[in-house]
């Protein structure tokens, strides 16, 4: 480039640029010049976030150093040199006033470019038409790692923060601010002023701290910082900026803060963006923040991107206008009345051709791209490349896109119809897909769809077709559904032979078999229930086994700070469904899976295989990974006496012993295993409880009932616990039983009991211990242990 002075016409405007072959990045190369184009080039997707706020620079008028330094400044007041045709506003500070230009068009960036303001600051808040400052129509956290923090714990704050706010309504979106940390932007109507939101960010940001004392900090002091993630909130106080999204920053390479997805936040590889590949993004994806500009919540707008790939006028497929972009553009003329969500596969002959997979989930046709078709047989997974959501209507589209148009080409729909839902996860989607007569898929198919690591910094699907679901049927059901003991009398145990019987010790957990098929690991509970997303931790239980598909059975436990198994601990773990609450849990209470046999590996049956050689393939499927809490206990090694003696001392629940011919019985309680307990517990349904008079919103017990098929009703009543929980406890028990209230579920129920009772449908199960039980089946001075979510009550 030149050194001389030139002159470009911008929005036509005359801007006068100069040194254009000024290096302004030394460890790059990158000169005005660039800058200069840079900004040119992304002024259509940056000016809505910038637009009509007054704009406060940073300059580094000799560039950024070479280790990325350099002498910078920050200018608020317009200058002299200023044109006369930039829009400009005048803010009162406390002392003076300054005049700000204000960045809305392109000529503006180009100007600012050209003075090597490299970064753009602007407030959360808008002028009106008539100059007045208005309420801000957006809040933002910038999440700042202290020293020693990696990039990856913003990352962590910020899917916190996320939560949090979807939780209050707001859907929210991250930018990696180019800098050091991420920033996350939330959409507001304006109804509320700087400092009500200073006041709520400021709230939230304290509760994140509370719970994670030694990650977070939200105080200004920065002798806190370091270890810590910083929650910038004062950043929504109306006399502070915040560097704008799509504004290069001044630091060792030409970095932007860059709007980015939750998913790529999830990476492992997330790192910030420099200029070339955010103006590459935008224009394959268009801008994630863009309806931050309108003021509505991010997910009024699936099709956003779908849109933005889209000229109405040049193609016959269906384009929806921004204010629909869920099923409702259908619903509204056909009155839409399904009882099963829809699916889609069109044969897409374009560039290279293709087969595109498309789920309706949440009013839009979720799809994926498949290169080399629909997969045929199980041994073999195809890949699935993940694209954007499309409407609902595309559900019918057939026809020919032009050349020159995205995605040109002839498209024709290959199957179409129902599917059955069984999971719908971040990582993983299972159907089972009702095709119709003469369709491709030849009738009902089964499906996985699961995230399998990232390829190009991009996240990496496959489809895996999968064996018919037959669980309809209770031959299924069985194998998922572990093999149980029964109880043995104590005087038993001595007579053990140890030549015949092995002994384990009983953990005090919940049963769950995991399932690893390639990547992808689920744990399911005796009750059937998947808790795989309830234990993050365990995710990666496939980097731990030595076969591609293995079913394990086992354990899933907590350990107390002495290294015992601690039930009251794990109880911190049910029910939880929230990412914050299960990241919260899962740091007081992490859970170890501990593996005592083997179901199946690779597609073959291991079940009929006797027990001591089951034990010596499962020690050879499982390799100790440090990052992977995932143990094979060893069976006891002696006399049974022995082995009761190590488990107490440790601090276990008993014994299991099981015989070393015995095959594995999916879904039978076997005398073939026997477990000897030190405390007998006891499952039983939870059906209602009793008045406190001491709390008003606790309760004084809850009455319990077991299964009995001689009664019509199907229950019995099997007494009241009113000891064993503390009262918070109470009170949150209270507060989950009051919306199951109903008319009494069983019969025989003492008066004394009946008079004040407030009954519940019985499809909660706990656990209690007792000195036994009466002639008529009630616990005799019975404590509560806690919930049993892993069970069914047709199995107490």
């Amino acid at each position: 480039m030149a050194k001389r002075d030139q002159a470009v016409k911008v929005g036509g405007h005359r801007i006068k640029v100069s040194n254009l072959d000024k290096v302004l990045y030394p460890s790059t190369g990158t000169t005005k010049g660039d800058v200069i184009a840079y900004y040119s080039a992304i002024a259509e997707t940056m000016l809505p976030h910038c637009r009509d706020r007054p704009a406060t620079r940073k300059r580094w008028p000799d560039g950024v150093g070479p280790d990325g330094t350099g002498g910078s400044f920050f200018q608020k007041d317009l200058g002299d040199s200023a044109p006369n045709w930039l829009h400009t506003r005048e803010v009162e500070h406390q002392d003076h006033v300054n005049t700000y230009p204000l960045v809305n068009d392109e000529a503006t960036l180009v100007w600012l470019a050209q003075l090597a303001s490299l970064e753009v600051h602007v407030p959360q808040w808008r002028f009106d038409a008539s100059g007045s400052p208005q309420n801000p129509d957006r809040m933002i956290f910038d999440l700042d790692p202290g020293q020693g923090v990696p990039f990856k714990s913003c990352a962590k704050v910020a899917f916190m923060i996320r939560d949090i706010l979807r939780d209050m309504g707001l859907e929210s979106i991250p930018v990696t601010s180019g800098s050091s940390g991420i920033h996350v932007y939330a959409a507001l109507d304006g109804t509320q002023t700087s400092d009500q939101i200073s006041s709520v960010a400021k709230e939230l940001a304290r509760s994140l701290e509370a719970d994670y004392p030694d990650d977070i900090t939200s105080s200004m002091k920065r002798s806190l910082r370091p270890g810590r993630v910083f929650i910038d909130w004062s950043q929504n106080n109306a006399s502070k900026t915040t560097v704008a999204p799509y504004s290069l920053r001044g630091r060792i390479a030409p970095t932007v803060a860059a709007p980015r997805s939750w998913r790529e936040l999830a990476s492992p590889h997330l790192r910030h963006l420099e200029f070339t590949e955010v103006l590459d993004r935008v224009e394959k994806r268009g801008d994630p923040l863009a309806d931050l500009v309108k003021g509505t919540p991010v997910h009024n707008d699936r099709l956003q991107k779908y849109r933005s790939m889209r000229d109405a006028s040049r193609t016959p497929e269906p384009v929806p206008g921004p204010s629909i972009d869920t099923q409702s553009e259908d619903a509204a003329s056909e009155d839409v009345r399904r009882a099963l969500p829809q699916f889609v596969i069109q044969r897409h002959d374009a560039r290279r051709l293709h087969y595109d997979f498309r789920l309706e989930h949440e009013g839009v046709l979720v799809s994926w791209a498949l290169p080399k078709g629909v997969p045929t047989d199980p041994a073999k997974n195809h890949l699935a490349v993940p694209t954007e959501d499309h409407p609902f209507s595309y559900r019918k589209f057939e026809g020919e896109i032009p050349t020159g148009e995205y995605g040109a080409g002839q498209v024709r729909i290959w199957d179409a119809g129902e599917y059955e839902l069984e999971k719908w996860r971040d990582d993983e989607v299972i159907a089972t897909l009702v095709g119709r007569p003469g369709g491709g898929l030849g009738g009902k198919r089964r499906f996985a769809l699961f995230r399998a690591g990232e390829s190009g910094g991009k996240p990496r699907w496959m489809i895996h077709l999968m064996e018919p679901l037959r669980s309809r049927d209770r031959e299924d059901a069985a194998e998922l559904t572990p093999m149980l003991a029964e109880v043995g009398a104590s005087e038993t145990l001595a007579r053990l032979d140890p030549g015949e019987w092995a002994f384990e010790m009983k953990w005090d957990g919940i049963r769950a078999i995991a399932l690893v098929d390639g990547e992808r690991t689920t744990l399911r509970t005796r009750s059937g229930s998947d808790v795989t997303s309830a234990y993050p931790e365990l995710a990666n239980l496939a980097a731990a086994a030595n076969a591609e598909q293995v079913v394990f059975d086992g354990e899933i436990v907590a350990f107390d700070p002495d290294g015992a198994p601690s039930f009251d601990l794990l109880q911190q773990r049910f029910g939880l469904t929230k990412r914050r609450d299960i990241e919260k849990a899962r740091r007081s209470a992490p859970a170890t899976y501990l593996i005592f046999d083997v179901l199946s590996v690779n597609g073959q049956d291991s079940r009929s295989l006797p027990y001591r050689q089951r034990s010596e393939l499962l020690k050879s499927l499982v390799e100790r990974i440090e990052t992977v809490p995932v143990v094979v206990p060893d069976a006891f090694d002696g006399p049974p006496e022995d082995a009761m003696e190590a488990s107490r001392s440790l601090g276990l629940e008993g014994v299991v012993a099981k015989q070393q011919q015995s095959p594995y019985r999916s879904g039978e309680r076997s005398p073939e295993w026997l477990k000897f307990p030190f405390i007998a517990t006891t499952e039983a349904a939870v059906i209602g409880w009793r008045e406190s008079t001491a709390d008003s919103h606790g309760l004084a017990s809850l009455l319990l009932a077991t299964r009995d098929s001689d009664d019509e009703s199907g229950w019995k009543y099997a007494g009241r616990v009113g000891t064993g929980f503390s009262t918070k406890e109470r009170r949150a028990i209270r507060a989950r039983l009051e919306p199951l209230e109903r008319k009494a579920p069983v019969t025989e129920v003492p008066s004394d009991v009946r008079r004040d009772a407030h009954w519940v449908k019985p499809k909660l199960v706990g656990e209690v211990t007792s000195k036994g039980r009466t002639r008529a089946g009630r616990f005799r001075q019975p404590v509560w242990r806690g919930w049993r979510p892993d069970k069914r009550p047709d199995q107490t």
